[in-house]
């Protein structure tokens, strides 16, 4: 069991996605942590001997071993605290599964539609828009009438999408559309999740992460 004068920290980007779960998981159990922002352009010693195979952020180190992958680091947080309230996973082995399900969709369906929202111009956005809000209907669905993925309080599921909420200004601005016009529920979930301190904290704020965006396109686009 993980003790509270554990050494961890999270290497990582400010305005990567995938780190900000790690970030993110931390932060719901209530685990101090320290964050090393990664220049990914010029990658760190520590980062390239904590993760040799991918050499990429987010690694979470604890008491000087690795983990990496955002998903498995959210589950190993739950796993190593699991003294912590609240857990992030389901009790049961079917909800566990389901929740790993839809994570997945996350990572391989709703990042690359919403990277394309903002990288893309005319046609192509126009198609990419549909696409997005296509997917974004799946865990609209998914959601129901449930304020939270995980039921009635933050879960595995919600914790691995909550890191879309800081992104939503980014879609909608440049997406063209609103997101509640097209997912009033998913829109009204994101809301309650950056209510709540442990999440808002754990993310960059929406108009840093906008500003961030425009930068980069300005260079893109020029």
């Amino acid at each position: 069991m993980a003790e509270d004068d554990d050494e961890v920290v999270v290497l990582g980007g400010v305005y990567s996605l995938f780190s900000m779960r790690a970030r993110l998981a931390l932060s719901v159990k209530g685990i101090p942590y320290q964050n090393r922002e990664e220049d990914l352009s010029h990658k760190s010693p520590l980062l390239l001997q904590a993760n040799p195979i991918h050499k990429k952020v987010p690694v979470l180190i604890h008491n000087g071993k690795p983990v990496c992958e955002s998903l498995i680091i959210v589950e190993y947080v739950d796993e190593a605290w699991r003294d912590r309230t609240p857990p992030l996973m389901p009790s049961h082995p079917y909800d566990r599964a389901q929740a790993r399900f839809w994570a997945d969709v996350a990572d391989k369906k709703l990042f690359p539609a919403g990277g394309k929202l903002w990288t893309t111009k005319g046609r192509e956005l126009e198609a990419n828009r549909k696409e997005f809000i296509r997917v974004l209907k799946l865990f609209e669905a998914e959601l129901g009438e449930k304020p939270y993925f995980g039921g009635q309080s933050l879960g595995f599921l919600d914790v691995a999408l909550a890191v879309y909420c800081t992104w939503f200004q980014v879609f909608e601005v440049y997406g063209n559309f609103r997101i509640k016009d097209h997912c009033p529920k998913v829109a009204a979930w994101g809301n309650r999740c950056m209510d709540m301190d442990t999440v808002s904290k754990a993310l960059p704020h929406p108009n840093d992460l906008y500003q961030f965006v425009s930068a980069l396109r300005n260079t893109w686009f020029a």
